[in-house]
């Protein structure tokens, strides 16, 4: 099969076409022809050195795909060859062939073509967990995202409206702010225009946000907790802006806020799995609906892995950008 390979830790052009034998699925294992793969952030963190993959994980960048089931290894259950799949790996997704647990794995949702499929996993368990399962967002709650046209962006403003949040979302450009509320978020904030913080309080009158989510960091933090409305809950996915920051954490405490952050990808695929139900419960309803969607920003023929990545790190898309393996 071919694959994209990190030749060394680099830039966009260290990634290159190379051939490898295609996996063998495992116990509870589905090995998918894949037909899509999707590209996210951490895909150019381990391409600069800076994300090495779990143990015994792939080499191979890719945390998404959807494809269809070529074949099921020994007590593999839930689907049969030929199934129209979507799945979240812990990498091996930029390649012809990839194989993911049955439990992390669900139905393509009908109606979706493979490249918006592809485009599911990595981001919809990543805002299921940390907006829902671990931000514990409410019905009538407000919601900041920062971020908002990012792939994690685009679905967190999309499921907690779906949900019954007020949405709040922070974008760089008025097109972006745009974007964001033709998604339907309540209020957009071009935080290069605005301070963020003074247009919370505003759009909450004074109150604050409950629960913010962010992937920026850095000087970020503190100002969190200003745009935090009492008991207020911050969930961290990444540090865009750096991990580090001067903070008076006086102000957690006068708010009693909670702050805390998750990583997905090392974790288990019995938690994994949980997810994964949760979502055909309660999302995949809404996915088939169309309801809510993947927005999609530009998709790359696999061979062109290296313009993906750069497209990522240009930070002018809006929603996935998708490698496809079917054109």
């Amino acid at each position: 099969m071919r694959v994209i390979e990190i030749r060394e830790p680099g830039g966009p052009e260290v990634l290159e076409v190379a051939t490898r034998d295609a996996p063998e699925p495992r116990e509870g294992e589905l090995l998918v022809r894949v037909k899509a793969a999707g590209v996210n952030r951490p895909d150019c963190l381990q391409r600069m050195g800076g994300y090495a993959p779990p143990p015994g994980a792939s080499d191979v960048p890719g945390l998404e795909i959807a494809g269809e089931v070529e074949a099921l290894g020994p007590g593999a259950e839930g689907f049969k060859v030929g199934d129209a799949v979507c799945g979240l790996v812990p990498g091996g997704g930029y390649a012809e062939f990839c194989t993911v647990h049955a439990s992390n794995a669900l139905p393509a949702p009908a109606g979706f073509s493979f490249n918006e499929a592809g485009a599911i996993p990595e981001t919809y368990f990543t805002v299921w967990h940390n907006v829902f399962q671990r931000g514990g967002l409410r019905e009538g709650e407000v919601f900041l995202v920062h971020g908002g046209t990012s792939g994690i962006g685009t679905t967190a403003i999309q499921l907690a409206k779906a949900f019954g949040a007020t949405v709040l979302a922070t974008a760089g450009t008025e097109e972006k702010c745009k974007a964001c509320l033709d998604l339907g978020a309540d209020r957009a904030i071009n935080y290069r225009d605005e301070d963020f913080v003074a247009a919370v309080r505003d759009a909450t009158n004074g109150v604050g946000a409950n629960l913010i989510l962010d992937m920026v960091g850095g000087s970020y933090i503190e100002r969190n907790f200003d745009a935090a409305a009492e008991e207020g809950r911050i969930v961290q996915i990444a540090f865009l802006g750096g991990p580090k920051a001067e903070v008076n954490f006086f102000k957690l405490m006068v708010k009693r806020l909670v702050h805390t952050g998750s990583t997905l990808r090392p974790r288990s695929i019995e938690f994994k799995a949980q997810i994964a139900r949760e979502l055909h419960e309660k999302v995949w309803p809404l996915l088939e609906k169309r309801q809510v969607a993947p927005v999609m920003d530009t998709i790359f023929p696999f061979e062109r892995a290296s313009a993906a990545h750069a497209r990522m790190e240009e930070g002018q898309h809006i929603g996935k950008i998708v490698l496809d393996l079917d054109g």
